[in-house]
């Protein structure tokens, strides 16, 4: 799936689970080291990806994903794994940042005019504690980033017919977002954690017409991985460069 950024200096798209080589429950193209796939499989699957994309894998550069707040600036591609964060951003050129999921949002981020990206990972424990928000923060001090021109494409996640939390995460987001973001059915709670993530960027001030938020639920769709759904699973990707 290409993001919707529509810019030839710009590559951005989103995997799905299909046209790898790991074998269940990792099947087929998880790209994640942190699960118990075979790490020669995550690597042919991270090498078909670069090749049908045409980047160099050992440019590439991804998260440790702690579920946190925290974003880093990526100077060069010396180190492949960022450690200790869910965000990732540069100004380089050739240099491919990824974040994964299975069931969190993988979010792609885009200064079209100060040419700056970002790749960040926003479950429910980082979309509470602000990681979008933290990103763009970010662009805007250390690039000069002007909310107007940034656009964001969040892939494929959890929804909320599917996204099932307890009464205290319930009542936590109700008091913290809203009753809106709480359905309930049968004495269960459901959260709608896209609509926070899209209140939170209007809010922050980017434009609603820059903001593409994925309707595919990966608990549904069988062509994404979904801890949720399938307990231990692979991971797809979301990944952006400057060409």
């Amino acid at each position: 799936m290409r993001a919707f950024f529509e810019d030839d200096s710009v590559l951005a798209f989103f995997t799905n689970r299909h046209g790898g080589v790991s074998k269940a429950p990792y099947e087929s193209l998880n790209v994640s080291d942190s699960v118990e796939d075979k790490p020669a499989d995550i690597i042919k699957n991270r090498q078909i990806i670069a090749d049908n994309n045409n980047f160099l894998l050992e440019n590439m550069v991804y998260m440790e994903q702690i579920h946190s707040a925290n974003i880093k600036i990526v100077t060069n591609s010396f180190v492949s794994k960022i450690r200790d964060c869910d965000g990732i951003i540069t100004d380089k050129i050739k240099i491919p940042l990824m974040t994964m999921a299975a069931d969190c949002a993988p979010v792609l981020v885009y200064d079209k005019s100060k040419k700056i990206i970002a790749a960040l990972h926003s479950g429910r424990v980082g979309t509470f504690k602000g990681v979008i928000s933290a990103a763009i923060y970010k662009m805007r001090i250390n690039f000069g980033s002007l909310q107007e021109d940034i656009v964001v494409h969040v892939g494929p996640s959890i929804a909320k017919c599917c996204y099932e939390v307890d009464e205290s995460i319930a009542n936590f987001t109700i008091k913290n977002f809203g009753s809106k973001y709480i359905s309930s059915k049968n004495n269960k709670y459901f959260l709608d954690i896209k609509s926070i993530i899209k209140e939170q960027l209007i809010s922050f001030g980017l434009l609603e017409k820059n903001i593409r938020i994925s309707d595919i639920c990966t608990s549904c769709d069988k062509n994404y991985f979904s801890y949720r759904r399938d307990g231990p699973t692979g991971r797809f990707c979301g990944i952006i460069m400057l060409k």
